[in-house]
């Protein structure tokens, strides 16, 4: 690897969140609640990315997320690489993918669901993942996962 390369700092344990597209980042730190955590946190943004010209990278110093924590960010980012770093070393990479449910994530568009007017989590089944068509479990409302609403606490 060349010097000029070298922009993010090593990471001895944690995990790495890599192709984050630039204008998704902060919605990516919110989604995980980063600015909670008490461990080291590095951030890359507009960094530059042979696969997608421009990317923003998370790394996080000792926390390993859950594979439902990770895949949660499918919503806002859906081909973001996660590297499992220990000592130093890459000991697992994968790609997030799409859960089959989604809880407490997307707000319903339907203005009349019970999830807008008590209070109580959403759940949305995802029922097909290639066209990102998700359906809300109390009023079968579908939504384009391109253009749902985060829930923010």
């Amino acid at each position: 690897m060349k010097r000029q390369e070298l922009l993010v700092a090593a990471l001895q344990n944690g995990t790495v969140i890599d192709h984050i597209p630039s204008n998704k980042l902060f919605q990516v730190v919110n989604l995980l609640h980063l600015e909670n955590m008490s461990s080291a946190i590095t951030i890359g943004y507009n960094l530059k990315s042979q696969k997608m010209g421009e990317k923003s990278i998370i790394k996080i110093a000792d926390k390993f997320f859950t594979d439902d924590e990770l895949n949660q960010l499918s919503v806002i980012s859906p081909n973001v690489t996660l590297c499992t770093i220990k000592d130093y070393e890459v000991v697992e990479k994968k790609e997030v993918k799409t859960p089959d449910h989604l809880t407490g994530i997307v707000k319903c568009k339907n203005p009349k669901c019970i999830t807008n007017n008590e209070p109580m989590q959403t759940v949305f089944h995802v029922i097909d993942k290639e066209k990102g068509i998700i359906q809300c479990h109390y009023c079968n409302n579908e939504q384009n996962i391109d253009q749902v609403t985060l829930i923010s606490d």
